[in-house]
């Protein structure tokens, strides 16, 4: 299942969500209740057989570029991810 990624503006946090290509996007800001607009992401490609994104995404950066980096995205925005719903009744659907 693609991950799609959901921002939230007035908040600041950009949401990571599940989804099949068959479910309803995520329309509201769990925390503000207000509107989110859907990020445009790369796909998570693994051609340089690396074990982990963080691998991939940080290869090519020293330890100080990395951490440095790190802190400019944390100031700007917080990313949560949105578990799926919990069906309670396994026959529902």
């Amino acid at each position: 299942m693609p991950i799609y990624e959901y921002e939230c503006a007035p908040c600041h946090v950009i949401y990571e969500v599940r989804q099949r290509l068959s479910d309803p996007p995520v329309t509201t800001c769990p925390r503000c209740k207000g509107a989110v607009t859907r990020l445009i992401s790369a796909p998570n490609l693994n051609l340089n057989n690396f074990s982990s994104p963080t691998e991939a995404q940080y290869a090519r950066m020293s330890d100080r570029e990395e951490i440095a980096r790190e802190r400019v995205l944390q100031k700007d925005y917080e990313r949560v991810w949105l578990p799926p719903p919990v069906k309670h009744n396994p026959w529902e659907e």
